[in-house]
Formats: structure tokens, C-alpha cells, sequence
């Protein structure tokens, strides 16, 4: 394979899904690889690739060095390629650092407490059962629509205080700005600027009613929560400010309906293909954790995050520069052959299974463990139903190098 030929900003060649075979051969021969300036790239400006699991974990547990919100003289920053502004970047929670990052998460980890999301399970469970008896009845069904975005879009829906009837606005907003389709250029930016601003304005108007009418939800948590204030820098306390809210709000919708809807499309898809795996679940159902674990990992529905380098630093025999962007391909990681035994296949009983699907050091996903249980319930309540899908595909992807997505998934699933 010739390296030097493969850019990872050709959104073509993400098209049918992460490009695996160019990773294993980066993992194998340029494990820290500078991926230089082409037509594609985001203001004709190379970019460091971290692809083995060692690299990429290092990395992310380094904050100090490896900065998700900016370093050296550069002006913007972020987890994208694309430099985010000021504004965006240092603001948005997954692109602050250090304290400002940690306060932050503070105002919404007791929501997303073990006892709290043990109280959600009943309601949650109920409604697993609930999406997949209407798919069984149907036979078949677009699995991605009508099953996998279900409960983590109505779960999301709760969290967040947004009433159950408007939870498809939330994932109609996220696809607009997050799937990159074919077609005219400037109609589909139209198209996505249309939608943010329909959802930032939606998010006002509902942190406007948590103000006056405070609920036991997220943003209830986070628009009556309070911070330091560094720039009085006296120990005082502050209100987000609205920008904060927004920005919050628009990250909570998008992380909270899209990568677990892929992970069950995904992780459900490949149980398909391969029903011996399916028949060790049933006949053994004290491993639907660890298929979890392996669904997560064979999804990685966050192929990458990027981070910018704050010194001078050099890593596996690359001299990276203060300001230079950093990406770590946490898909590339959860195939790492060093790491995993035979990583290009599914099993269920994998142990140790030490993926990077929810990231690593500070900025691991807080919403893990709502990720987790929402896929355990519905491979368990497909275990209970006694169906199972007895045909799936083709899968249709997004056209996404940040989010390895399922557009849509037509599958049939039959009592047995």
C-alpha cells in the first residue's frame, strides 16, 4: 500500500465505513504518522496520526501536552481538524482542559450517577421492550431507524427534559450537522447552518423554561449549577453564561442520540452475520456484558479526537511542535494487533477487552455508563423476546471521518 497516497480528510473514502486496511498498515509501518497538506484538508495544513492503542492512550492521559482546546500560537483549536474558534473551542465541554474541564463535568456527573441511572432502568427496560415487540410485529424494519436510535433518543429525550414528541427533532438536527451527504456543497452548509440554528434556538427556549420551571434533568443541573469564576479569580462563583448553556446543550443532543444508536446498528448487524455468536448469548446470557464491551469496540463510532500539541514533544520518533494538531484514531486503537488477539474478529466471549470506544484519561465519555446500559438492554430484551434478526444489510453509511455513522439498515427480525 502506498501511504503517502492516503488522506484521511477524503470524506469518499469514509464512505463505506472506517478504512481499516489503511490503519493496519500505518499501525505496522508509520505508527506516528504526519498526514501532510492536500486538496481536502482543512486550511491546507497537515496533521500528526496517532493509530496503535499504546500511542493513542498515552496521548489522550496526557492533557498537559495534548490539549482538546488549543497550544503553541494558535488562535483556534478543538477536537475536529478544522480549527474551531475561540469561543467554540474553550467553551464547549469536550474542548476545555484541567479545571474549567472538571468543573464542567461536575454539574452533570450526578445525573449520570451509578444510583441515578439504576432508578432510569425500569422506565428504559420497558421501553427496549416496548421499540423491539413494534419491530416483531412489523418483521422488517430499518433497524437503525426503528430500533437502534429508539431508546437512546427517548433516553436522551428524559435526560435533558425534551419533551418525548420533539425527540426526533433532536436526531433530524444532529444528522443534518454531523452527516456529511453528496450533493451541492452550498445547499448542504445551508442546510446545516438551518439546522444548528433551529436547534440553538430550540435549546433557548427550553433553558429559558429550566430557569423558571427547574426540573430533575440535565440541563436543569447545569442552568442552576454554578462554577468558579476565573476571571475574578477570588474564589467567587458564576451562572454558565447562555453561550455556555447552548453549546452544552447542543453537545449533549448530539452525543446522547448519535454514537449509541451506532454501536446497537453496528454491534446488532455483525450478530447477524454471525449466529453462532448470537446462539452463545442464548444459550449462555451471563456474557450479554462482555458482548457489550465487544460491540462497542468492533462499532468504534468515534473513529477519532483531535488534540494540540502545547510543547515541543517527541513521540515514537516524531518531533512534534508546540501548535501542531494531534489526532488520535481511537478506531485504528481498538484493532491495535499488539493489544487484541485477532482483532478483525467478533466474539463475545473477548477478555480482556480494554477498547477506547468512550476515549481515555479526563475526557472519557461521561455518558459511558448510560451507553452501556441502554445496549444491554436491548440485546437482553432481544434475548427475552425470543427473536432474533435473521437478515441484515447492506448497512448505508455516513459520509463521516469523526463519526463512523449508519444511515440506514434494512433487516427482519423473526420470533423463533
Amino acid at each position: 500500500m502506498d501511504l503517502d497516497a492516503i488522506d484521511l480528510c477524503d470524506l469518499d473514502r469514509f464512505a463505506s465505513g472506517f478504512p481499516h486496511e489503511w490503519f493496519t498498515a500505518l499501525r505496522r509501518e508509520r505508527p506516528v504518522w504526519f498526514h501532510p497538506p492536500t486538496p481536502t484538508t482543512p486550511g491546507g495544513e497537515g496533521f500528526w496520526v496517532l493509530s496503535t492503542h499504546e500511542l493513542v492512550s498515552a496521548a489522550a492521559a496526557d492533557a498537559a501536552t495534548f490539549s482538546s482546546h488549543t497550544g503553541g500560537e494558535r488562535e483556534g483549536g478543538g477536537t475536529l481538524i478544522e480549527d474551531l474558534p475561540e469561543g467554540y473551542a474553550g467553551v464547549l465541554l469536550n474542548m476545555t482542559d484541567g479545571r474549567s474541564h472538571q468543573q464542567f463535568r461536575s454539574l452533570l456527573t450526578p445525573s449520570l450517577s451509578p444510583r441515578a441511572l439504576a432508578a432510569l432502568e425500569e422506565d428504559l427496560r420497558a421501553r427496549a421492550r416496548a421499540i423491539l415487540a413494534a419491530a416483531i410485529d412489523a418483521g422488517e424494519v430499518d433497524l437503525l431507524v426503528d430500533v437502534a436510535a429508539e431508546l437512546p433518543l427517548q433516553a436522551a429525550a428524559g435526560l435533558l427534559g425534551v419533551p418525548q414528541a420533539d425527540r426526533h427533532l433532536l436526531l433530524r438536527w444532529a444528522d443534518a450537522t454531523l452527516d456529511h451527504r453528496e450533493g451541492d456543497p452550498e445547499q448542504l452548509a445551508l442546510e446545516a447552518e438551518e439546522a444548528s440554528a433551529a436547534l440553538f434556538a430550540y435549546g433557548a427556549e427550553l433553558i429559558e423554561r429550566r430557569r423558571r420551571e427547574p426540573g430533575d434533568d440535565l440541563l436543569s443541573a447545569a442552568v442552576h449549577g454554578t462554577v468558579s469564576d476565573a476571571v475574578a479569580g477570588d474564589g467567587s462563583r458564576r451562572s454558565l453564561r447562555d453561550d455556555e448553556l447552548l453549546l452544552l446543550f447542543g453537545l449533549l443532543c448530539a452525543a446522547g442520540t448519535e454514537t449509541t444508536r451506532n454501536t446497537i446498528a453496528v454491534g446488532l448487524a455483525v450478530l447477524a452475520e454471525q449466529p453462532e455468536q448470537w446462539d452463545l448469548l442464548r444459550d449462555e446470557p451471563v456474557l450479554v456484558p462482555g458482548a457489550v464491551e465487544e460491540m462497542l469496540r468492533w462499532a468504534s463510532s468515534t473513529p477519532y479526537n483531535r488534540r494540540t500539541a502545547t510543547r515541543d514533544v517527541e513521540v515514537g520518533g516524531g518531533r512534534i511542535s508546540a501548535g501542531d494538531k494531534v489526532t488520535l484514531w481511537w478506531a485504528s486503537a481498538n484493532r491495535d494487533e499488539q493489544v487484541f488477539e485477532d482483532p478483525f474478529r467478533f466474539d463475545v466471549r473477548r477478555d480482556p477487552n480494554p477498547h477506547l470506544a468512550f476515549g481515555h484519561g479526563a475526557h472519557f465519555c461521561l455518558g459511558a455508563r448510560l451507553a452501556r446500559m441502554e445496549v444491554r438492554l436491548l440485546l437482553e430484551e432481544l434475548l427475552a423476546s425470543g427473536a432474533r434478526i435473521t437478515s441484515c444489510g447492506p448497512i448505508e453509511w455516513t459520509r463521516s471521518n469523526k463519526h463512523t455513522g449508519v444511515r440506514h439498515l434494512p433487516a427482519r427480525l423473526e420470533p423463533t
